[in-house]
């Protein structure tokens, strides 16, 4: 259902099994041989997934990052679609259920889930063990306080931004950041203007890749917001511009998350 899971796939032996994916973009945040491997797997649906494309392609197996995307985008199939069309599906479950979540649980469960069904759980503990070390390389404890969005504040509206229980919590937490809305029990939170200025972020991850325009041009705009020009944040320049697809999903690049907010933790 998306190039998240079509990776995690690859990396498990499975790409050979792979009859199509939805939602290519994952794939951008991969480079080199890496990327010219999952460019070849085919393309189902260029969106989120296609309930008509998916079953056409007649799948035994459906896999997905995230519960949203059986039936959650619009035009996704369900579990139950799939059922009825003889596929069964896999799918990243909340590990947390509704505590903050600290840790990738969430990805190396999954992994392991996908080793399991495939027989390879060797190649699955490898692979957890490779994201392990390259989180343990990069964590930090800084202990910065961190704001995380996907578009500027608008004037008069509230900032939303990612809360306590999205795998974004784990990741800022691993890189040594206290993400200033942990403490809402969901995976989005609302403050008003006033609030993110009491609670002052010393840092502020970009989330890209739901803006149509660029990473540069959703930076400066966050960076330019009003609502935030009094953060200690902006006033130091400290920003991290990290890829949706690996930030708020099981992946194999979540390390990286962590790298990338860690090096802006310690500017």
């Amino acid at each position: 259902m998306d190039g998240g899971a079509a990776a995690i796939l690859e990396r498990l032996g499975a790409a050979d099994k792979i009859v199509g994916t939805a939602a290519p973009d994952f794939f951008k945040a991969f480079t080199g041989d890496e990327l010219v491997k999952l460019s070849a797997i085919p393309v189902l649906d260029k969106g989120q997934g296609n309930a008509e494309a998916v079953i056409a392609a007649k799948p035994d197996l459906v896999v997905g990052i995230s519960s949203f995307s059986f039936g959650g985008f619009d035009g996704t199939p369900s579990v139950d679609q799939l059922a009825k069309a003889g596929a069964k599906s896999l799918v990243a479950c909340d590990t947390a259920k509704g505590a903050a979540v600290k840790d990738l649980s969430a990805t190396t469960t999954f992994i392991q889930q996908a080793a399991k069904l495939f027989g390879v759980e060797q190649r699955g503990a490898e692979l957890v063990a490779q994201i392990t070390a390259s989180v343990d390389k990069a964590r930090s404890t800084s202990g910065k306080r961190v704001l995380a969005l996907s578009t500027p504040p608008a004037a008069g509206q509230p900032v939303r931004a990612q809360g306590g229980t999205g795998l974004a919590n784990g990741v800022i937490t691993l890189a040594g950041g206290q993400n200033i809305t942990e403490d809402a029990t969901q995976d989005f939170a609302s403050l008003s203007a006033e609030e993110v200025v009491k609670r002052d972020p010393q840092a502020i991850v970009v989330i890209s890749g739901f803006a149509p325009g660029s990473d540069d041009g959703l930076l400066n705009a966050i960076r330019s917001s009003p609502v935030l020009a009094g953060t200690t944040a902006v006033k130091e320049n400290r920003f991290a511009v990290v890829p949706q697809s690996i930030l708020l999903s099981p992946s194999v690049l979540n390390g990286d998350a962590v790298a990338k907010i860690a090096e802006a933790l310690h500017k």
